[in-house]
This record gives structure tokens, sequence and C-alpha cells, in this order.
């Protein structure tokens, strides 16, 4: 295959648009070109709208980014103006809001790539992960309470089939697809489901039928292991595609699954990552403006905040003072209660930047630090029941003073910690009120009700007690 430009992308089950941006990225966008990105929540796909909108003005040079980084600081209501308006109409055209695994998704999904005439004969690259709620393990114990809940009849469980089916029409040289780590012991009827999705992805004929004559090798990009017709899934170990991110680079510690895969007729072998330096919490928003929680369900302000957080270290500073294994604690809880501050900030969509607040010059602050935006944007802490706040504030300490976060029941032994939930001696959610530790990779933020889930806002509360 001879490659003149830009090799294509479609991306599916698309979020807003994280693998895309990773491929995006390189050779400064000129390796790659996403053509599709499809995504049936609605924020999400807005997301990724506006970040095809600025790939496509990036891409024509010069000035074209005025009215993006406009829109991004304040200065006007839409990211376009007259002079970009068709490049916001080309975006649209690119990020579309789907449901695939619905008739009209999938139809709607066909006639577009059919329209852009991708198939075997030209390079392309499918990316994507299918959603992945009925496989992780917080999924699956929220499952367990449902006494309705039936694994079989999940439909979560088949969107990959949805993935799959677009490798089977389509044949792209290359697919990436990626899952959370709990794929590898989720089952259905007693058989690990994570053996079928291999075998289907490898022999795509298996599940639609037909004989195409294209198959494919699944490859890890962290070892040198790899699936193909020869391989005996019983003697394979799956655990082997997993990429811990904090050993490769990345100030968080995300495991997930990633499969890479090459169409049997194409003749190469990736290489794989190579391990880099870890990368603390503390490295890499250093610099970002120190925010408090909000207070839900009551009056809200910087006073009524510190008021609140302090009444709350002194009663747990006398709890731990009855307990002689906790004189470290005692005294963390005493001495932070007299450096909480009133005039912290609960953040915004828009948060002025400060002069004396600037990230360290390393290469991931030049990665992710833009100096043509004069706000942080969407640096915001969310709220909390003051009965939450009394958790994280001592989550916080205890985690400065012990290093690790406190997880269930017992390591929430003080008065007022315990929370009302039914399972809270389960283990289900032992780390629900997990905190960040400053000198390690972040662990991965959690989403909750649909909102930001409760371990994105604790950099708030540890930064404002250490």
């Amino acid at each position: 295959m001879q490659l003149t430009s830009s090799i294509p992308i479609v991306d599916l089950f698309a979020g807003p648009g994280g693998l895309g941006e990773g491929f995006s990225s390189i050779d400064d966008g000129k390796a790659f070109n996403i053509i599709v990105s499809a995504e049936m929540e609605t924020s999400a796909h807005q997301t990724l709208r506006l970040r095809s909108f600025y790939r496509i003005l990036r891409r024509k040079g010069k000035n074209s980014l005025t009215s993006y980084y406009r829109y991004c600081n304040g200065e006007t209501t839409v990211p376009f103006d007259k002079d970009t308006l068709s490049d916001w109409e080309e975006a649209g055209r690119e990020a579309r809001q789907i449901t695939l695994g619905t008739k009209e998704g999938n139809k709607a999904l066909n006639t577009i790539l059919d329209k852009v005439k991708i198939g075997p004969e030209k390079p392309w690259v499918l990316i994507g992960g299918p959603p992945c709620q009925a496989y992780s393990l917080v999924g699956r114990a929220r499952n367990r309470g449902k006494p309705d809940y039936v694994a079989e009849d999940d439909p979560r469980h088949y969107l990959y089939k949805e993935y799959l089916r677009i490798i089977h029409r389509y044949k792209p040289a290359v697919f990436v697809m990626e899952n959370v780590k709990g794929i590898l012991s989720a089952k259905i009827d007693g058989q690990p489901i994570f053996h079928t999705i291999l075998k289907d992805l490898e022999n795509p004929d298996h599940v639609f039928g037909g004989n195409t004559g294209r198959r494919y090798r699944i490859h890890s990009l962290v070892s040198q292991t790899v699936f193909d017709s020869k391989s005996k899934i019983e003697t394979f170990d799956p655990r082997d595609f997993i990429i811990r991110s904090e050993e490769y680079g990345i100030p968080q510690a995300r495991h997930r699954v990633i499969l890479l895969g090459i169409r049997d007729d194409i003749d190469a072998i990736p290489g794989q990552l190579e391990k880099q330096k870890r990368i603390s919490f503390k490295v890499a928003t250093h610099g970002l403006p120190r925010l408090r929680s909000k207070l839900s369900k009551e009056a809200d302000s910087n006073k009524l905040w510190a008021e609140a957080v302090k009444q709350h270290l002194a009663e747990l500073a006398r709890e731990s003072s009855k307990k002689s294994n906790l004189k470290r604690l005692n005294a963390a809880l005493r001495k932070y209660k007299e450096k909480i501050s009133s005039s912290l900030h609960t953040g915004g969509i828009r948060l002025k930047k400060s002069a004396r607040l600037k990230p360290k010059k390393t290469e991931l602050a030049k990665w992710y630090e833009d100096s043509k935006l004069k706000f942080w944007l969407n640096h915001e802490s969310r709220g909390h029941m003051t009965s939450d706040l009394r958790r994280y504030i001592y989550a916080a300490t205890f985690a400065e003073v012990f290093k690790h976060s406190p997880k269930g029941h017992e390591e929430f032994s003080l008065e007022g910690l315990r929370p009302n939930h039914a399972n809270w001696e389960s283990g289900d959610f032992s780390d629900r009120f997990r905190v960040q530790l400053k000198n390690e990779p972040a662990t991965t933020v959690t989403a909750i009700f649909q909102k930001m889930g409760t371990t994105s806002s604790i950099q708030t509360h540890a930064s404002a007690a250490a």
C-alpha cells in the first residue's frame, strides 16, 4: 500500500474523542485524519464537534483559529464566524450523533461510510471503545444488587458486535479497540466474554457468515503476545493486553485493555510501548489554581465553607485522640485546622489565569498548556453535603499521614464518617471516598449519576487540607 496522504480514521463509540485526540496529535495532525466519529450522548458529541472544528482550522494555518479562541476566551457565544461557518458545518459532518446498535443508527453510519468510500483497497483505521458499563467491576457490582438483572439479557454486553460489523463489512487495515480491564473477567453463560470477543475479532466471518478471506492478528502493545488463527484460547493469557498507563508517562493509573488488530494480508509487526518515568498528580496539576468544593443543600460562601471544614477537623481531632494508633493522624488534623483558607475559589467554566500560577515548563506542560487561552477552562469543583465534606477532609488528611487513601468501614472508623449506604460494609465500594496522593499518579476518575465523579473533586480537599 502506498501512502500519499494522511490515513483516514473512523471512530465508533467515540465519547468526547480521547482515542481520536491521540491519533490526531501524531506528526502535528498530518499522519491521521478523522473522517467520521460517532457518539450517541449529546454533551460528548458537542465536544467531538468542537474538537473537529479545531483540527480543521489548525490544518488551514495562519490566523484560522481566531474565532475558536475568541469563543474559548468568552468573547463570543459561538466558536465560528462568517469566515469559518463552512468549517463548522464540515465539523458537523465529521462528528455525528448516532446511536449504534439501533436500526436507524446503523443505517446512518453505513450511509456515511459508503459515501466516503472506505474499504480494503485503501489503508484506513477503525478505532473506538464499545460501552464498558456491563464489563466494569463497579458496574457488575451494581448489577448484582438488581434482583431481576440477567447478564445475558444486557444489550451492552453485545455492543462490541456493532464495532465488529464495521470490521466485517469495510475491512480496515488496522483497528484499535479499547475497554476496561473488567472485560477480562466478565462472563456470559459461565464463559469468559473476552475469549469470545478475541475469536470474533480475529475472524468476523465467524459471526456474520460468508467467506471474505480476511482475518486479523490481534497484537498487544506492551508485550509480544499475538492472537491469531493458530492460537489456542485455553492457554492464552488475556492480561497481556492490559496497558497500565502510569508506566508509560501518563499521570494517571488508568488500566485498560487495548487490542491492536492488523489485517492478515498486511505484513507488519508493531513495536511495544517503552516504559517511562512515572509522573505524579502533583507534577501534572502544578500551576493550577487551588479550589475548594461547593457546599450543597445549604448556603455556600468561602467563610461558611471554611467554618464547616474547621468544625469537622476539630471534631475528628477529638475523636482520633481517643485512639492510641491514630496519634499522627490527630496531630495532622489539628495542624490542618489552622491552615484552612477562607479565600479559595470554587472555579468555573472559565477561570482567569494568574501570572503567578504557571505550569512548570515540562514536556507534559507543553502538551496541555496553551498560551492563547486566557482562562483555565472547566476548572471547577462540585458541591458536597457537609457530611461528605467531613469524609473527604478526613480522607485527605489520612492519606497525607499514611500515604494511602482510606478504604471501607474499618479505616473510616471515627464518629460521623459512616455514610447511610446499605452496602457500606460489603466491600464492593470500599474506595468510594478515595482521594488522590500528590506524589503518585492519579487514580482513575469515575462518573456517578451522570455527574463528575466523587474522586474527581477530591484534589480540592487534598490541596486545601495539605
